[in-house]
């Protein structure tokens, strides 16, 4: 056993020797190589001086396996080892190929790295240590190799400025010196590294402007410098790196337009220039730089177009444009690049259509938050909720049962110093998902994904400055948009809680502090706090605690707290992912004495009591129901109606309020007159007061009105389910045989154009007039994109803008709203609005999308900063129409003379900002305005009112005169009498009521005393619009009909008419007006659409059949045209169209009469056989078209005699025309 034990022993000791004997080998060796090179000493001073410098000491350099004492270029620094390998850092590498065997250090790696240890060869610590002066750390690892390695972060966090003698090491060809606390300018003498071929200084805190010496290394393929306090512009000379391939400035602070010498940079193969402040365009040299894989512009100031040419770069992978200005369309060809698969353009101008297929590779597309027009569903190509992630949470509308809620974001259930409850909020969430507690007090989603996604974090430190410390060790993240709703909350104020503390970005002068996380805070779906940076808040400190407090409206028994992302800030510092909202914890509570128990919903609990009770009551409600039965019997015929009127209630989610009308004919003393607020489209409104003593407004439907039940109750399922606090209110509704009530909230500052233009206008300050813009803008930007049910309100104007007691504006009037799809648009053949506010596609094609509400947005905005109505008689020629007024002031380069002569004082920059969104919202064609999302950010000032506006063509054309916004005032140089004075102002003022019957009868008794064109033209507009409120359309037709006789070229005229026709669905006729439109106006794209959809109307629609009248010779002031239509195969047949006799015209020409011939399979054609006098105005019922045309020597004329004469074209519906002679 002796022997044994000492075999053993004497084993034990041969093996621990033998790892000995080798590492004195290796030294040795190591020797050796000392012996044999020898670095350049001016060189291996200036990396001593370095270090001494950046205050590294060198135990430090030396514990991460770099002698700096030693020979620099021996072991790994000359050897295969791998210069990127993670294990070393600091590391160089060395050329030893120069004469008298000196070495020169040619790369230099001084960064963020990991380093491989042991973890299981403790017992060699002090053998390391002890040798490591000797050998070079590769060596030991070299020795160990064998054994299991894992991974540990090391960093240097070199602090301080970089010294010049890295400058004299011109054999660099290799630099990294990223993620580290460099602080101050570089150098113009970077130039002299003219060997570099990999350079980057990125993440640190260097300032100043790039030198442009850098030009000067023209042997680069890779350059960095992102994350750091640079300023200025990129200089130009960047362009002589023609060899470059990485191009990484993100986040750098460099501003001004990307150089047009880009162009030269045909090698580059990746550019990184998101986070900075470039301005202009992407230029077009861009289109040489076809090797190009990855391309991010994110978060700039870029505007213009995106480059046809970019969908031509077939090895694209990645190209990210999203938060800029970009407009115009996305060039098809971008959806078809075979290797393209991330496509981010969200956040832009951008508008046209989306095209119907993708190729295979792109399968993550961002387009969010731009102006696309999804024309059907066939864009299938293109991922489904395209514009924003809709959600229905159950949100407990009209049943409250909560008055506080409480979260621990990320966390367990706490309860705070204040006694507050904040519940867990520990569940997993993904990059689109959401969770909803089983109580339905609250819930959260979040929206967005990062290559290294977290979506809570927490740490163990101790916070101070707070008796809640617990509250903030976690924390809830979101890598672009996180939503907490507080649910089934009663209505009221509240006061919002929300706690924060960084705990991803480091404190100190270390590169784990450089990273920026801002994002905008929005309640209720206002922005309340933009740009927040919590480490900012917190005085430049991590892991402090930061509060923001804020007073919220709940009006709908629900709150929203939405964190979101604007691409702001820094993207990965201190690790991928570090940029998007983290919050701590939330806390809501009233600021009212709460109704309700704030408890969730008991469970029943299974006793006697519950017994005994299952066992009585059903026996007592059995007996109840048979004493019922026969008084229900008794009843139920005189209820029928009333019970089949409600049962539609029943698919409402949301239902209202209802009232009785006895309770409402009450509170409105009786509808009297004296209660009358005015009348709408679809009836009175009357002002009443309820017995708990609330002031209300009742919208009276009339039995005549064209709202009939289907969409009473459309309109109420409406209104319930979109509540804002921009928008008016509805308290209920009343159904009670025919008649139908609407209830709503009354604002005591009645509606906007009375505050601005009425008879007892109020004095509005241009902060208030601000004000109301930007609420409108709000609660538009609601109904179009945030509502649970998106909506279009088709009538934005003025007056359907009402202003409670603190001079906050409310969209009233949703009677006009309609429901529609994310990826339809309508044709509506009912065009439903105002004159003056509507937009060109709508008013001509019924063509409706919320681009309509944008345009009548717009004009609003105009009359706000003016404080006149759009159109205005009264005035000089030039201020008549205010869009055209305000495009020749804005042309001029003069916008302040529209502000109102009331306004002593206004903010320069405010009315600029207003009107130029004013004008981008007034643009022909829909694709080019602004989403009111955007309207907003605009006028917000979160970003700038940029984008290509052209003046509308429209303007060319529009001169019909607006009666719903005429001013009371008499024409300043009218000469006419008093008593037609009074009648035109009293006309106005019923109007303006919605008295338009009354309105009508003294426009037409101030029309018989009228004396000059000009005059009778207003009057006769004046009666079209009456009898479009009142939806007789023929007679409004005949309207324009007068005008047009008084100005043959009213294009007003010619566009309204054609309106009422489509309304009328006379498509032939109207396509004639539309034809004269075109006469008028070769160039007007509008009109020549319009004359396209028109065409396919008519071609649908069936052939009108002509009136057969019997000619009446002895009537000479008749004018008849016979018709002789002949048909295969049948004898010839005549009829004749009786024209109405033309007012104030002769006829003084001789007009053939006109011969129809329709053979089968052709179109109908009109050759002349008799001559009958040619009218020079236009029937009030005919509105054909006569032409003067040249001889047509293809239809042969039976009569000789009649060559001589003149010819006419003709165009009668939809007859072709051959000849008229």
């Amino acid at each position: 056993m002796e022997t044994t034990t000492d075999e053993g022993g004497e084993r034990g000791k041969r093996i621990s020797a033998e790892p000995l004997q080798f590492l004195l080998l290796l030294m040795i060796m190591a020797n050796v190589v000392l012996a044999q090179n020898t670095t350049d000493p001016a060189e291996a001073r200036v990396i001593n001086e370095m270090f001494s410098a950046w205050g590294i000491p060198e135990s430090a350099v030396t514990n991460k396996g770099w002698n700096i004492s030693g020979e620099l270029c021996s072991g790994a620094a000359v050897n295969s080892t791998d210069f990127d390998s993670d294990t070393y850092n600091p590391a160089i590498k060395c050329d030893c190929n120069f004469p008298n065997s000196t070495c020169h250090i040619t790369r230099l790696f001084i960064s963020y790295t990991t380093l491989s240890c042991l973890n299981e060869l403790q017992e060699w610590d002090i053998l390391v240590t002890s040798i490591v002066t000797y050998v070079h750390f590769v060596n030991l690892l070299m020795i160990i190799a064998w054994y299991k390695t894992i991974r540990k972060v090391y960093a240097l966090n070199a602090v301080g400025p970089i010294p010049e003698g890295l400058w004299t090491l011109t054999y660099l060809t290799n630099l990294n010196v990223a993620q580290n606390y460099l602080t101050g300018p570089l150098s113009p003498s970077v130039g002299n590294l003219t060997r570099m071929q990999w350079m980057t200084f990125g993440i640190n805190a260097l300032s100043g402007e790039i030198p442009p010496e850098l030009g000067r290394l023209t042997d680069l393929r890779s350059l960095g410098f992102g994350t750091n306090n640079f300023n200025g512009s990129l200089p130009s000379e960047l362009g002589n790196l023609r060899r470059l391939q990485q191009l990484y400035i993100d986040s750098a602070g460099i501003s001004g337009e990307i150089p047009p010498t880009f162009a030269n940079l045909s090698s580059l193969e990746t550019v990184r220039l998101e986070g900075n402040s470039f301005d202009g365009s992407i230029p077009l040299s861009f289109s040489q730089l076809t090797t190009l894989e990855e391309l991010l512009l994110r978060n700039n100031r870029i505007t213009g177009s995106i480059p046809s040419d970019i969908g031509e770069y077939q090895k694209l992978q990645q190209l990210d444009l999203s938060f800029n200005n970009l407009s115009g369309q996305i060039p098809p060809a971008l959806f078809n690049l075979s290797q393209l698969s991330f496509l981010f353009l969200g956040n832009n101008s951008l508008n046209g259509t989306l095209p119907d297929v993708k190729s295979a590779s792109l399968i993550n597309i961002n387009l969010v938050v731009n102006n696309f027009t999804l024309e059907g569903s066939e864009n299938s190509g293109i991922p489904t909720g395209l514009n924003c992630l809709q959600r229905d949470f159950p949100c407990n509308r009209g049943s409250p049962r909560y008055s506080s809620f409480g979260i621990n974001c990320g966390g367990p259930q706490i309860t705070s110093s204040s006694q507050i409850v904040h519940e867990q909020d520990n569940e997993e969430l993904g990059p689109a998902t959401y969770y909803l507690t089983p109580e339905r007090r609250w819930g959260v989603s979040n929206v967005g994904k990062s290559d290294h996604p977290e979506y809570t974090d927490s740490t163990q430190r101790q916070f101070t400055n707070t008796l809640d410390s617990e509250l903030f060790q976690t924390a809830r993240l979101s890598a672009g948009s996180l939503r907490y709703y507080g649910l089934g909350l009663e209505n009221g104020n509240y006061t919002v809680n929300l706690q924060f503390a960084e705990l991803q970005i480091e404190d100190g002068p270390i590169w784990e502090s450089l990273g920026r996380r801002v994002f905008d805070i929005y309640l209720q779906g206002n922005l309340v706090f933009p740009d927040f940076d919590i480490k900012r808040a917190a005085g430049g400190a991590s892991f402090s605690p930061v509060s923001r407090q804020a007073t919220v409206q709940v009006s709908n028994n629900y709150l929203e707290i939405h964190l979101f992302w604007s691409g702001k800030g820094t993207c990965c510092v201190p690790k991928q992912g570090t940029f998007g909202p983290l919050i701590s914890a939330i806390s809501a509570t009233p600021n009212f004495t709460p109704t309700v128990s704030n408890n969730p919903p008991s469970t029943k609990k299974k006793n006697n009591t519950g017994l005994i009770a299952g066992i009585i009551v059903p026996i007592a409600v059995v007996s109840f129901l048979a004493l019922l039965a026969l008084y229900i019997i008794r009843r139920r015929r005189k209820k029928q109606d009333t019970f089949d009127n409600y049962e539609e209630f029943l698919g409402i989610d949301a239902r209202p309020n209802t009232f009785s009308y006895t309770e409402l004919r009450t509170a409105t003393d009786d509808f009297s007159a004296a209660n009358k607020l005015g009348e709408g489209g679809f009836g009175p409104v009357y002002k009443g007061t309820l017995d708990d003593g609330r002031v209300i407004a009742v919208k009276q439907l009339s039995i005549a009105s064209h709202q009939g039940k289907s969409q009473f109750m459309a309109e109420i399922a409406t209104i319930s389910a979109v509540q804002h606090r921009n928008l008016v209110k509805l308290y209920g509704c009343c159904i009670d045989g025919e008649k139908r009530l609407l209830v709503y909230e009354h604002l005591e500052n009645k509606s906007l154009d009375q505050a601005l233009f009425g008879k007892k206008k109020l004095s509005l300050s241009w902060s208030t007039r601000f004000d109301i813009c930007l609420g409108v803008a709000r609660g538009l930007s609601y109904l179009h994109e945030e509502s649970r049910i998106r909506v279009v309100h088709r009538d934005v104007k003025a007056s359907n803008v009402l202003l409670d007691s603190e001079m906050n504006p409310k969209i009233s009037d949703f009677g006009l709203a309609k429901l529609y799809d994310d990826k339809q648009t309508h044709m509506s053949t009912r065009v439903a609005g105002t004159i003056g506010y509507l937009a060109p596609e709508y008013a001509m094609r019924g063509h409706l999308t919320e681009k309509a509400d944008v345009f009548g947005f717009g004009v609003v905005a105009l009359e706000i900063i003016s404080g006149r109505p759009n159109s205005d008689s009264s005035l000089d020629d030039d201020k008549i129409y205010l869009l055209e007024w305000a495009w020749n002031l804005h042309e001029a380069n003069n916008e302040l003379e529209l502000v109102d002569e009331a306004l002593s004082e206004f903010d320069e920059n405010e009315v600029r900002r207003v009107m130029r969104v004013a004008l981008l919202c007034t643009q022909t064609s829909p694709m080019q305005r602004p989403s009111m999302s955007r309207v907003v950010a605009m006028l917000s000032g979160d970003i700038e009112a940029s984008g290509a506006i052209t003046r509308p063509e429209y303007l060319t054309g529009f001169k019909f005169n607006d009666a719903t916004t005429f001013n009371s005032a008499p024409p300043a140089s009218s000469s006419d009498s008093g008593p037609k004075m009074n009648k035109i102002e009293r006309a106005h003022e019923m109007y303006r009521d919605g008295k338009y019957e009354e309105a009508l009868e003294f426009y037409t008794e101030a029309l018989s005393i009228a004396k000059t064109n000009p005059q009778k033209i207003a009057l006769h507009s004046n009666r079209a619009a009456c009898f479009l409120k009142l939806h007789l359309f023929k007679k409004a037709a005949e309207e324009c009909t007068s005008v047009l006789e008084l100005d043959y070229e009213h294009t007003g005229a010619l566009m309204l008419r054609a309106q009422t026709l489509v309304t009328l669905k006379e498509y032939h006729s109207a396509l004639f007006d539309v034809n004269r439109l075109i006469e008028l106006n070769p160039e007007s794209e509008v009109y020549q659409n319009l004359e396209a959809r028109l065409k396919t109307q008519v071609a649908l629609a069936p052939i009108p059949e002509l009136e057969e009248e019997v000619e009446d010779e002895d009537e000479e002031e008749d004018e008849v045209l016979e018709l002789e239509e002949e048909n295969k195969g049948e004898d010839e047949q005549s009829t004749s169209l009786q024209l109405a006799e033309h007012d104030s015209h002769e006829s003084t020409e001789p007009v053939p009469k006109i011969e129809v011939s329709k053979p089968e399979n052709t179109p109908q054609t009109i050759s002349v056989k008799e001559e009958i006098p040619k009218p020079k105005g236009h029937s009030r019922l005919d509105y054909s078209r006569w032409d003067k045309v040249e001889d047509d020597s293809s239809e042969d004329d039976e009569d000789d005699d009649e060559d001589s004469k003149p010819q006419y074209r003709f165009r009668v519906k939809n007859i072709g025309v051959r000849s008229v002679k």
